[in-house]
């Protein structure tokens, strides 16, 4: 991934363990989401807002490649880059322990934008990401 362009720092937290003490695997789609969420609030997008206005982005593919597992207590970084492809937003994230940079999880997480529920370019995000595209 090239320099993020957005990180923020979560720690896991027991309830999102298994049996066996790491992160259940469903759980880094949650931190990832959590992640983008908090990206696009930080640009001025207001979900509520778009939603209002008919505009949804929706998750149409998530990649992901679990590296080094994270367990109860951890305090890690989640990242971000972006970059438009067609019609596609394209998230490229990372996950990374804090005390030792070590890599937990990196992922592709694609993002459709539907407008008034029809498959749509999402040229508002654009607008409001154009740093970062």
């Amino acid at each position: 991934m090239d320099k993020p362009i957005f990180s923020i720092e979560m720690k896991v937290r027991d309830y999102e363990c298994d049996a066996q003490g790491i992160v259940n695997n469903a759980n880094y789609l949650h931190y990832f989401e959590n992640t983008r969420h908090e990206f696009m609030t930080s640009v001025g997008i207001s979900f509520k807002e778009a939603h209002e206005k008919g505009i949804d982005p929706v998750l149409s593919r998530a990649d992901l490649h679990y590296k080094t597992p994270l367990t109860g207590d951890d305090v890690f970084i989640s990242s971000l880059t972006v970059e438009r492809k067609g019609a596609k937003i394209i998230f490229h994230q990372t996950i990374r322990r804090k005390s030792d940079n070590a890599l937990c999880c990196q992922g592709n997480i694609e993002v459709a934008v539907l407008e008034h529920g029809r498959l749509s370019r999402g040229d508002y995000f654009d607008t409001m990401m154009s740093n970062y595209l």
